[in-house]
């Protein structure tokens, strides 16, 4: 590989698995909700990671591992949907921000601490008012909110500025508060009026 001496390869192993192994579950939660299909997530999660060992050596030490991996997951889904699609010179971009259709997982570890604290919150009046969201809200929304991204990550991944990041995230979460008013007001929740 590269010309690489085996103690050189052995070193590369060793700061991949430090650096990229770690992010695995939440790159493969991302593929579940890109693909929708447990065994589409597993090849493309399958395809990241061998291609970012593979270009392990044109990664900055340093620099944000997790938002470099998720490019190359993004990059890995957008060829493989225009391989699918046989169209190469043309991508719908928008099919692919679209990936969070379907927010919930098919298949759930049901020793899962986080599904079993989270599990009864995203009903389906809250999946339906997240989903109504504009595109560029809902992404920002579900990466921060549920995924736990940074905005820095956001917006790398998204290629966009923080501020961006920020506005748009600002703007979803408050159009999902106005949507989601009379939800808490049933659920019991004392809900401020709007001024």
């Amino acid at each position: 590989m590269d010309g690489l001496s085996p103690a050189e390869l052995e070193a590369r192993k060793k700061d991949f698995e430090k650096e990229a192994i770690p992010h695995m579950k939440l790159l493969y939660n991302y593929a579940l909700r890109m693909t929708g299909d447990q065994l589409e997530a597993d090849d493309l999660l399958q395809d990241t990671y061998m291609r970012a060992f593979r270009f392990f050596h044109k990664f900055e030490k340093g620099t944000n591992c997790k938002a470099w991996l998720f490019r190359i997951m993004k990059n890995c889904y957008i060829n493989k949907y225009r391989k699918n699609k046989k169209e190469p010179s043309k991508v719908d971009y928008e099919d692919v921000q679209n990936f969070y259709d379907s927010i919930r997982d098919d298949v759930i570890d049901p020793n899962d601490l986080e599904h079993k604290v989270f599990s009864n919150l995203l009903d389906d009046d809250l999946m339906g008012a997240l989903n109504s969201l504009q595109d560029d809200y809902k992404t920002v929304v579900i990466l921060c909110d549920l995924e736990g991204l940074s905005y820095e990550e956001i917006a790398e991944f998204l290629n966009v500025p923080i501020g961006t990041v920020r506005s748009r995230l600002h703007r979803g979460r408050k159009i999902l508060q106005r949507k989601l008013r009379d939800y808490a007001k049933s659920r019991g929740y004392s809900v401020e009026t709007e001024v």
